[in-house]
């Protein structure tokens, strides 16, 4: 029994171990060919070509931005605090990425063996994604606070009144669900749906859910953090290099972990035509929607003002997320 026991472990170790290994190279692979699809897409939305110079139909540009980055100075005024402003762009690229662990790709068993296409399955999947996500807020403050420039604090005062205001909402659009499927659990969730997708009955709590998403990622319109028409760059005024390109790495990571989440808890996760093989590819396809919602989004929409951005926060947001949330609990308890 000590034996099979310490064999269990081994493997159990070694499966996590390649998984983890998985998610980091999916992040490197990802992000470039995002970021290559949002320049394409903006391009056609504004009548232009987009990238058409770096590498046959500029399929190189991500690559050539990457090294651009890289050959960068990293720049610290004499006023920062240095340890900490290298350590801002380092929460914020950890948050995001451990939060990519909980997306369910498929089922256990789908590809063989005893393991499950997702990084890790808890109990509290919700609690867990909203845990990391709040830290990730630090990362903003940090990294406003540490550069000793007032341009960057009073952009990170602005990320921190615009998370902690839309984070209420987001929490309360996927209470909602967490109700109807009796579960935190993502992979709970997707098994609940496989009937119906809960974006039919939850359909205010999945709306409530993509506008306070677009906040949560400082994407436009709810790009405050960053005005540059307004505080120069907001938080990261004071940032260069690779450090600078490490907090938009971050915000086209948490783009995915969006699209991730929403795909999971309202879209039916893995739920499609087709044989279990096939799982992943769904929730890839589910979550491509998504990204190029936030691209479309960014193309179609101004910025809105900030007063506006905070009235609209707790003056609808809230009480729609409330309302859906209170609706549900009777339905369901009747």
């Amino acid at each position: 029994m000590i034996v099979f026991a310490d064999v269990n472990y081994v493997e159990g170790t070694l499966v996590m171990i390649a998984k983890s290994v998985i998610i980091f190279l999916f992040v490197l692979q990802v992000v470039p060919l995002i970021l290559l699809l949002e320049r394409k897409l903006l391009g056609r939305f504004q009548s232009r070509i987009g990238p058409n110079r770096v590498g046959p139909f500029g399929l190189m540009q991500p690559l050539a931005d990457v090294l651009k980055l890289l050959s960068k100075e990293n720049s610290v005024p004499n006023t920062a605090v240095p340890w900490m402003m290298a350590l801002a762009p380092v929460i914020s690229i950890f948050c995001a990425v451990v939060t990519l662990a909980i997306i369910p790709f498929g089922d256990n068993g789908d590809w063989g063996g005893n393991f499950g296409l997702y990084g890790i399955d808890v109990p509290i999947g919700i609690l867990f994604y909203f845990a990391f996500g709040a830290l990730a807020f630090y990362a903003l403050m940090l990294g406003g606070w540490a550069s000793g420039s007032k341009y960057s604090f009073l952009g990170a005062m602005r990320s921190a009144a615009q998370l902690i205001s839309y984070e209420i909402a987001l929490g309360l659009s996927l209470l909602g669900v967490v109700i109807q499927a009796q579960s935190m659990s993502l992979t709970e969730i997707v098994h609940a749906q496989h009937n119906l997708w809960y974006v039919v009955p939850q359909f205010i709590g999945f709306c409530i859910f993509m506008v306070a998403g677009f906040a949560e990622t400082n994407r436009p319109p709810f790009d405050l953090a960053e005005g540059d028409s307004e505080i120069v760059g907001g938080f990261n005024t004071e940032f260069g290099g690779m450090r600078f390109g490490s907090f938009f790495m971050a915000e086209y990571i948490n783009m995915i972990v969006i699209a991730g989440i929403a795909t999971a808890t309202f879209l039916g996760g893995w739920h499609g035509p087709g044989p279990a093989g096939l799982n992943p590819l769904w929730v890839i396809l589910k979550m491509l929607f998504f990204i190029v919602l936030f691209i479309w989004v960014r193309a179609t929409l101004p910025r809105l003002r900030y007063d506006q951005l905070m009235s609209f926060g707790w003056k609808v947001l809230l009480p729609l997320a409330t309302l859906n949330v209170l609706v549900t609990a009777i339905l369901v308890a009747t």
